[in-house]
C-alpha cells in the first residue's frame, strides 16, 4: 500500500513540476527570462526559508558556504537558466524530453568525477541515452534548433547539482538548501537582464500565472519528498518520467505542439535508457550489500 501511494504521489509531483514549466512558459511570452528567474527565485526563497524557519532550521550557518552546498548553488543556477530558457524559446514537449537525459548525466558524472563503477552496460546504456538526446536536438539537420541546446545546459546543471548533493553535509536540510538555491536566482537574473533584455511590467494575468507557477511547484516539491519516504525507491523512481507524458499533453494541447516522431523516439530512447540504467544500479546495490548480510562471524 505504502508503494501504490507513493507511485501515486510520485505521478503528483511530476504533474505539478510540468503545470509548473506550463506557467512559465506562459510568462515567458510577456516577460524576459531574467525577470522570471528574478521572480522564482524570490518568491522560492522566501517559502522556503519561512518552512525552514517554521521547522526551527537556521538560514544562517557556515556549513552554507561549505564547498559542496556552493557547487550545488552553481549546479542548480546553470540548470534552472538553461531550462527556464529552453522552456521560453522551444517547444515545452522537446525541452522536457531533453531533461529525461538528467540520471544518465548523473551516472557518467559519478563515474567521471566520483570514481564510481559503472560496468560496460551502464555505459552502453549512458551512450545510448545520449544518442537518443542526439535524436531530440538533431544538430546539423532541417530540424535542429539551436535554442534546444539551453535544455542540454540545464541536465548538466542540475546534474551537477544532484551529485553535489551527495556531498552535502548531512547537518544542512532540504529546506535550507531549496531556500540558498532559489536565492542564488536573483543575482543571476538581473545579470541577464543586464546583458540581453529589459524589464517589463508584468499584467495582472502574468502575476496570477507567477502565483500559480510557485503553488505548483512547490506543492510538487512536497509531494516528490513524501513519495520517496513512503515507498521503495526502485518502486517509485520511474515514475519520475511521467513528466515528459504531462508535458506532452500540455505541449499539444495548449501551445499546439506537434511533436514528430524523431523527437517521439528519441524521448522513448532516454526513458529506455535510464530506466535500464537505474534497474542496473539497484542491481549492483543488493550485490555489494548481500555478501555482508549472510557473512557468520568468526569464533
Amino acid at each position: 500500500m505504502e508503494n501504490l501511494r507513493g507511485s501515486i504521489l510520485m505521478v503528483l509531483a511530476m504533474a505539478g513540476f510540468a503545470l509548473e514549466d506550463m506557467f512559465i512558459k506562459r510568462l515567458a511570452v510577456n516577460l524576459p527570462v531574467g525577470q522570471i528567474l528574478i521572480f522564482l527565485g524570490i518568491g522560492g526563497a522566501v517559502i522556503f526559508a519561512l518552512i525552514a524557519r517554521s521547522r526551527g532550521s537556521r538560514l544562517f550557518s557556515r556549513d552554507l558556504v561549505s564547498r559542496p552546498v556552493l557547487l550545488r548553488n552553481f549546479g542548480e543556477l546553470i540548470g534552472t537558466i538553461g531550462f527556464v530558457t529552453a522552456i521560453a524559446l522551444t517547444p515545452l514537449s522537446s525541452a522536457s524530453a531533453i531533461l529525461q537525459a538528467t540520471p544518465l548525466a548523473v551516472t557518467l558524472g559519478a563515474a567521471l568525477f566520483l570514481g564510481e563503477s559503472v560496468g560496460w552496460r551502464r555505459w552502453s546504456a549512458i551512450l545510448v541515452g545520449f544518442c537518443g538526446v542526439l535524436m531530440v536536438i538533431r544538430p546539423g539537420l532541417q530540424g535542429f534548433e539551436p535554442a534546444s541546446l539551453f535544455a542540454v545546459q540545464g541536465v548538466i546543471g542540475l546534474a551537477i547539482r544532484d551529485l553535489a548533493t551527495r556531498a552535502v553535509p548531512r547537518s544542512i536540510s532540504s529546506m535550507q538548501l531549496s531556500t540558498y538555491a532559489f536565492a542564488t536566482l536573483v543575482p543571476a537574473g538581473f545579470i541577464l537582464l543586464a546583458i540581453s533584455g529589459t524589464p517589463a511590467v508584468p499584467t495582472a494575468m502574468d502575476w496570477r500565472d507567477f502565483g500559480f507557477a510557485m503553488i505548483t511547484g512547490v506543492a510538487a516539491y512536497y509531494a516528490i519528498v513524501a513519495a520517496m519516504r513512503l515507498g521503495d525507491v526502485a518502486v517509485i523512481t520511474p515514475f519520475r518520467y511521467s513528466r515528459l507524458v504531462f508535458a506532452l499533453i500540455i505541449g499539444t494541447t495548449l501551445f499546439g505542439e506537434r511533436p514528430d516522431v524523431w523527437t517521439l523516439t528519441g524521448a522513448a530512447i532516454i526513458i529506455a535508457s535510464g530506466l535500464y540504467t537505474f534497474l542496473r544500479e539497484r542491481r549492483q546495490a543488493r550485490r555489494s550489500v548481500a555478501p555482508s548480510a549472510v557473512t557468520l562471524p568468526r569464533a
